[in-house]
């Protein structure tokens, strides 16, 4: 017999972007079940796992640095970066949206829950040639998302006492319902004792994240026209399948757009310790690092660097005869560069241990580039390029790096740096340049020196390819967050919020993120959907 529930509101998916709406809801005083796949402890989604990096516009962090930006100008970046195309009402409205309330709804409302941000705000996804981000507005929450998440879902748990909130972990939502012409709740398995819940509420919302978490959906997402790798690793959540997407289009007529446009990172490993089946972890490519072919040549003709335009760096990989590729760098450019996205890998910043991470940042990172070398076989050390090349061979099971090959590579990358040369002529070395001209990169960045520079070894070799991240797309929702049907009006009772509407209007960020817009845009989209269900 089935387990009933009812709620004023029920939200299945307990990520970012459910907790938020949950602890608004909440808060006013509504009664929430909120339905989640995952155990207690990973509570939180990709949030918890996420380094907590947020593109926000006017802040006074960025004030103090005297970073002149502008809801009009972060707009103007927004739109030319993304390539929005000019009649794509929602996505477009959500951008302007973004950029007008980032600073109200995201940074000023998370300085009053309590979570701070580091004193530093960076610049990224500047564009191969300026197109992308005109100013300086990645700020980076001070304990990782990590910190963050774990002190909301405190704040919801807080905002719920009194029985007001529900959470059945390890349930798994089949299928939603709908009377009289309106959602009315879900249908839902728990998974530890397989029993059927129905689940009551006049409203529901989908927190369900996007689509990357299956590779048979990025597959058969991936748009026409653009190269395909053979393999990927998985840096979404697992669990964002899109299968929930397909049942609201199928059950409710809702309309799911710019499903193939996602945000990926072109250079993953596999994680040492996985924690799902394909589990990759994303580099942060060493700006001084050569990025090499399966052969061990550097890829061409523009050089590929991190920190321009992640979509085309993508692009590139995916284009390669195979699908992996290689960085060629030595422990200097390690020791300074090297980094791993995510709080897992950040435990300085992730544990709030600011003189250990002043101390890293200005030494080196020897704690994070011992560790990868012990852990990972795709972290590869030696002492000459001949026996480097032995180990990338080894562990590719093949023999496409030549020993002469490689040496003839990092060969002719020093000989730039020659009497008489200008290793500036490079365009490798003109991006690097070009970033150590804003402080906190100048902190991370190698200045230009000859890979066989002596006393710089031993060299390294990380073995990478593309891992699927973020969906860009979704379910199409207005700027109240409700889903539309295919002529564009609200399905009643049915909101989407996060990743799973695109992060606002099925696809607010068009063809590429600015970086960062992914937290603040689930934060956003939920205190809509939470307004205007307090509104009903």
């Amino acid at each position: 017999m089935a387990v009933e529930k009812k709620a004023d509101a029920l939200i299945i998916g307990g990520g970012l972007a459910g907790i938020v709406t949950a602890l608004q809801l909440l808060r006013a005083g509504r009664s929430v079940t909120l339905v989640d796949r995952d155990t207690p402890e990973r509570l939180g989604g990709l949030a918890l796992w996420a380094f907590g990096g947020m593109a926000l516009v006017g802040t006074p962090l960025q004030a103090k640095r005297k970073i002149a930006d502008s809801p009009e100008r972060a707009l103007a970046d927004w739109l030319r970066f993304g390539e929005l195309a000019e009649d794509d009402h929602w996505p477009h409205a959500w951008a302007r949206y973004y950029v007008e309330h980032s600073r109200a709804q995201v940074y000023d409302w998370l300085v009053g829950e309590g979570v701070k941000f580091m004193p530093a705000v960076n610049l990224v996804e500047r564009g191969l040639h300026g197109e992308g981000n005109s100013v300086a507005r990645y700020h980076i929450v001070w304990g990782t998302s990590r910190f963050m998440t774990l002190r909301l879902i405190a704040q919801m748990h807080a905002a719920g006492q009194g029985g007001r909130l529900t959470v059945l972990h390890r349930h798994r939502a089949t299928a939603l319902e709908r009377t009289g012409g309106r959602v009315a709740g879900a249908v839902a398995i728990d998974e530890t004792t397989g029993r059927e819940v129905r689940l009551h509420a006049p409203v529901v919302v989908l927190a369900v994240g996007g689509i990357n978490g299956s590779h048979a959906q990025v597959r058969r997402n991936w748009p026409a026209g653009r190269p395909l790798p053979a393999t990927m690793l998985n840096g979404a959540h697992p669990f964002a399948d899109g299968q929930m997407h397909h049942w609201a289009a199928e059950a409710l007529g809702a309309r799911i757009t710019h499903a193939g446009e996602m945000w990926n990172y072109a250079a993953g490993i596999p994680h040492p310790f996985p924690h799902f089946p394909g589990h990759g972890l994303s580099l942060i490519p060493c700006k001084s690092a050569l990025w090499l072919n399966h052969r061990g040549e550097r890829i061409g003709p523009q050089p590929l660097v991190t920190g321009f335009d992640t979509h085309w760096l993508c692009q590139q990989v995916a284009a390669q005869e195979q699908p992996w590729t290689w960085q060629l760098l030595n422990r200097r450019i390690a020791l300074k560069e090297f980094a791993i996205s995510g709080a897992e890998h950040n435990p300085r910043i992730r544990d709030r241990q600011f003189l250990r991470f002043v101390q890293e940042t200005l030494l080196g990172n020897r704690r994070l580039v011992a560790q990868m070398a012990r852990q990972s076989p795709h972290f590869i050390v030696a002492d000459t390029l001949a026996e480097l090349a032995g180990k990338m061979n080894q562990l590719t099971a093949s023999h496409h790096i030549r020993p002469e090959a490689l040496q003839a590579t990092a060969d002719a990358f020093d000989a730039l740096f020659a009497p008489g040369c200008r290793p500036e002529d490079d365009p490798q070395v003109r991006r690097i340049l070009q970033a150590r001209q804003w402080p906190p990169d100048r902190l991370r960045t190698c200045s230009p020196a000859p890979l066989q520079q002596p006393g710089a070894g031993p060299f390294i070799a990380i073995h990478t390819q593309l891992i699927t991240r973020k969906s860009l797309g979704g379910l199409q929702t207005d700027l109240h967050s409700r889903v539309l049907d295919g002529a564009g009006l609200p399905i009643t009772g049915l909101y989407g919020v996060g990743e799973a509407a695109g992060f606002g209007g099925g696809g607010a960020s068009g063809k590429r993120s600015l970086e960062g817009t992914f937290l603040p845009g689930c934060i956003l989209t939920a205190q809509a959907a939470a307004r205007d269900i307090l509104m009903i």
